[in-house]
């Protein structure tokens, strides 16, 4: 970030043309108070913008157009125009044009946050089915950033305040599921979670719980042995770098709100994870890719094809997204300038010497 402009400069990808992507950025820029703390710019077109502010009348949307990243406005709203040709929208429909230009607004917006000509992208939702190709050969954001950015592994981070919850394995088939659940995995998501803790989020010292895969966490065995043989082996290795407790049995520790005492939770498959968090987080969550040398969050939702174009898209999750890409930003750099000199780290012999939080289980509720 350069002395003329202090505020961070936030992309925005606009996401499938016929879902509410451009109606939560619509929604989400109107407010202002919003350009006190960043510069946004969006990866689309005026003509989309043009299109999806005729259905939000209530909103007098301004912006200022660009086709060069030399030329952002720092006091307005931002379109740099990713193509000019006239394009078929069709809200709520899945079209093979949704996707293809979701993918151009993505990509060009990568390139920049690759650049360093942007600080931080948010993303707003695409939808696997139009835009996996032989072109874009990826199941969603996550593993396209992954690979871009040359990173060995990341971690899908849902955050809504002081509530976190990692997954061990994000769109695979539960029938696969078991199969990430080694202690190479366990052991690389929760190391890129505790680094993300500490320098992303601003924990010294971050307390993760990590959950079993089976009910009750297999009852010492009983019911499946990967916990006694993958998870806690897993959990006692990772205490020599830090501070990781469990494995705890998934629905006692979400009904009894066990979260509460720990700074994350890796979860072992997708919906153990996101049903709770979705459920509790009530629309404020928000989906950060931890793991990367750069800053991108999102909406915890799709496309969400049945009230595209109709004003109905709550942007809470948008805007809370906006607000997290800047937060992050500003505490990294702030680790950075705090860091400039290290002080004493806690040693490994304390870490692996530290006890299991007590977690009280209920195994006659079912």
């Amino acid at each position: 970030m350069n002395a003329q402009q202090q505020k961070p400069i936030i992309g925005i990808s606009i996401g499938d043309l016929n879902g509410i992507g451009a109606e939560l950025v619509i929604k989400t820029l109107n407010d202002h108070r919003l350009l006190e703390l960043c510069t946004p710019v969006i990866f689309a077109s005026n003509k989309v913008i043009n299109f999806y502010r005729k259905s939000v009348p209530d909103i007098n949307f301004s912006y200022q157009s660009i086709k060069e990243l030399n030329r952002v406005n720092f006091k307005q709203i931002n379109i740099f125009n990713c193509w000019e040709e006239e394009v078929g929208i069709t809200p709520g429909q899945l079209s093979d044009i949704g996707g293809k230009y979701a993918i151009k607004s993505l990509t060009q917006a990568v390139q920049a946050l690759k650049e360093g000509k942007i600080h931080g992208l948010v993303t707003a939702p695409i939808h696997k089915k139009n835009t996996h190709s032989n072109e874009f050969n990826y199941t969603g954001h996550t593993p396209y950033l992954k690979h871009i950015f040359g990173a060995q592994d990341v971690a899908m981070l849902m955050v809504a305040g002081n509530f976190r919850v990692g997954l061990l394995s994000e769109h695979v088939p539960v029938s696969e599921a078991a199969k990430y659940v080694t202690r190479d995995n366990i052991l690389s998501k929760l190391s890129i979670i505790n680094n993300s803790l500490i320098k992303d989020f601003g924990i010294d010292k971050p307390k993760v719980a990590v959950l079993g895969l089976n009910p009750h966490a297999g009852d010492e065995g009983l019911i499946g042995r990967e916990e006694e043989e993958i998870i806690k082996p897993a959990i006692k290795d990772a205490r020599h770098f830090m501070l990781a407790m469990g494995p705890y049995s998934a629905d006692g520790f979400f009904a009894r709100k066990h979260y509460e005492k720990f700074d994350a939770v890796l979860a072992m498959y997708h919906d153990q994870g996101l049903i709770p968090f979705k459920s509790l987080a009530i629309g404020e969550g928000v989906n950060y890719t931890a793991g990367l040398p750069v800053v991108r969050t999102s909406p915890d939702h799709g496309t969400a094809f049945d009230i595209a174009g109709k004003n109905k898209a709550d942007h809470t999750s948008f805007l809370t997204a906006i607000f997290e890409c800047i937060d992050i930003i500003n505490r990294r750099q702030g680790y950075v300038e705090s860091h400039r000199n290290p002080v004493k780290k806690v040693t490994p012999a304390i870490l692996a010497n530290v006890e299991d939080e007590k977690i009280e289980e209920d195994t006659n509720n079912e």
